[in-house]
């Protein structure tokens, strides 16, 4: 460990090596999303990292984003799919990335910037197919692409793609199956309008392991590229990327009946060693684990106990021989046995991309191991800018 009191250590190795079982899985092309920076891991490095193991595509979600990754010299492709009237197109024109494109309105938006720069636009429509978020509804799928067409005809923008986003991958067939039968009906409409996508998605990470049929030109791989496994109960061999590590700033010995933390939601039962770690939940610990959340500390799992504060959180150390500067792990791949993301996940009550996009922004993140590259083109190679599709066997 570094100087620093915390440090979140980022296997690139293991990025893309994650990277490499999902391409081996699909016949498709392999998009690494590395929106919320890289999922907490740093967007940049992991993106090098994916493209080397084989991904050709990086997905984002937002204008920062994207232009993140274009300022670090990554030229493979990148969509970029949240967007606003008030998104700046333009740059995102000047800098060659795809725009996802749900409603009418973005679509003038985006013909605006394609005039203003003489660029073409590359557009990919989206289309709700059950998850009642992001999405032209069905009833707006006609509007939707008939103005794509019509600008198409002027010339300002191509459809590249038309996707959709699973909602039960992870759980039920029946789910995907429907949203499957919606995006095959959405597409055959907008290309018996005149459209040509090249490029169909609608698999998620866990569509990449269960839903082969959902696959079509591209898959989009999010949670999996991080070494989490995204179907419950079914071990895939992925990597977990993170390890987060601190140590003991303090030590102290107490009797039993000691209040711990904010309103003494925990009082000790015996004598015991209380071991207090800076990271609270300004650096990512869930404040409501008290109780039930672990590190490892000494080659044991100890719990958390008392309120977690923004900045620390005390570990009952029983009788241990605990010190100052003892490391801490708070969570990782579990070699050790340590917590890993989904263990915490559990304690929280919610999923593992929380956990590890919420790891706060002064927890430096530390990168090492194989995987990243010089530029993007990869240790395989990159395709062409323009022609990134349908992966060659």
């Amino acid at each position: 460990m570094t100087g620093e009191q915390a440090e979140a250590v980022v296997d690139l190795a293991a990025i893309a090596g994650n990277v490499e079982r999902i391409a081996g899985a699909t016949s498709a092309a392999v998009m690494a999303v590395v929106k919320a920076d890289g999922f907490g891991h740093g967007a940049v490095p992991v993106a090098r990292a994916a493209l080397s193991g084989g991904a050709t595509w990086l997905g984002v979600t937002s204008a920062t984003e994207a232009l993140e990754l274009r300022t670090a010299g990554l030229t493979a492709p990148v969509l970029s799919w949240l967007h606003s009237p008030a998104t700046d197109f333009a740059a995102l024109l000047a800098a060659d990335v795809d725009v996802s494109v749900a409603a009418p309105e973005l679509l003038d938006a985006v013909a605006a910037a394609a005039r203003a720069t003489g660029r073409t636009a590359r557009v990919h429509l989206k289309i709700d197919t059950g998850m009642s978020r992001h999405g032209a509804t069905a009833d707006g799928w006609p509007e939707l692409v008939a103005w794509s067409r019509k600008y198409e005809r002027e010339g300002v923008l191509r459809v590249r793609g038309v996707w959709s986003h699973l909602a039960t991958a992870d759980s039920s067939p029946y789910g995907v199956t429907a949203q499957t039968a919606a995006f095959t009906e959405a597409v055959a409409y907008a290309r018996d309008a005149g459209l040509d996508p090249e490029l169909l998605h609608l698999a998620n990470s866990a569509a990449v392991f269960t839903a082969p049929r959902t696959h079509f030109d591209l898959v989009r791989a999010g949670i999996a590229v991080y070494g989490v496994e995204p179907v419950p109960g079914r071990a895939i061999g992925l990597r977990p990327a993170l390890t987060l590590r601190t140590q003991v700033i303090m030590v102290k010995r107490v009797p039993a009946g000691t209040g711990v933390s904010y309103q003494h939601t925990h009082v000790t039962s015996r004598p015991t060693t209380l071991a207090l770690i800076p990271l609270g939940f300004a650096d990512g610990i869930p404040r409501g684990v008290d109780g039930r959340a672990q590190v490892l500390l000494g080659g044991r799992r100890l719990p958390i106990i008392g309120r977690v504060a923004m900045d620390q959180c005390v570990v009952d150390a029983g009788d241990l021989d605990v010190h100052l500067g003892d490391p801490v792990t708070v969570l990782g791949p579990g070699d050790d046995g340590e917590p890993t993301a989904a263990d915490w996940a559990a304690w929280a009550a919610t999923n593992p991309h929380e956990i590890l996009t919420g790891i706060g922004t002064r927890v430096p993140r530390r990168h090492e191991g194989k995987g990243t590259v010089a530029s993007d083109a990869g240790a395989r190679g990159a395709l062409p800018l323009l022609h990134h599709g349908r992966k060659r066997r």
